[in-house]
């Protein structure tokens, strides 16, 4: 059996908007169920209780919008989003579509641990940090 770590991110009514945008961005899949398709809510009718974006890259994220009866605080660096590859043009690519609309807290190029890297917050408040794997020898 394989485990794996999937990105789990709150919102406050922006889960599907979030979720479509990392479809396109990274030509993936959404599946999403609204609150109205379950009783728990009926305030949130249109907002989604629970939703994943899957990419055929691997790429996975899962988000939801927080219910109204839960405290609800995007935080200050909760978690960092970290996208990592060995093709430089897919994460670029990947950077470029992330980029859209997004606050650069550090520019997409080389560092001293990668050939390419690059931080942001995306239009959703998310934080994402993306690399591409470096090679170490030694």
């Amino acid at each position: 059996m394989t485990l794996t770590t999937t990105l789990h991110v709150n919102f406050d009514g922006q889960a599907a908007a979030a979720l479509a945008f990392y479809a396109e961005v990274f030509g993936g899949t959404v599946t999403a169920v609204p609150y109205g398709d379950t009783a728990e809510v009926p305030e949130q009718r249109e907002q989604i209780v629970w939703g994943e974006m899957v990419a055929p890259s691997g790429v996975h994220v899962m988000a939801y919008d927080i219910q109204r009866s839960l405290a609800y605080d995007r935080g200050t660096n909760p978690f960092y989003l970290a996208l990592r590859g060995h093709d430089a043009d897919e994460v670029r690519s990947a950077w470029e579509g992330l980029s859209q609309d997004a606050e650069i807290l550090a520019p997409f190029g080389p560092s001293v641990f990668s050939p390419l890297y690059g931080k942001l917050v995306d239009r959703f408040g998310v934080v994402w940090i993306i690399d591409v794997i470096a090679s170490w020898n030694g």
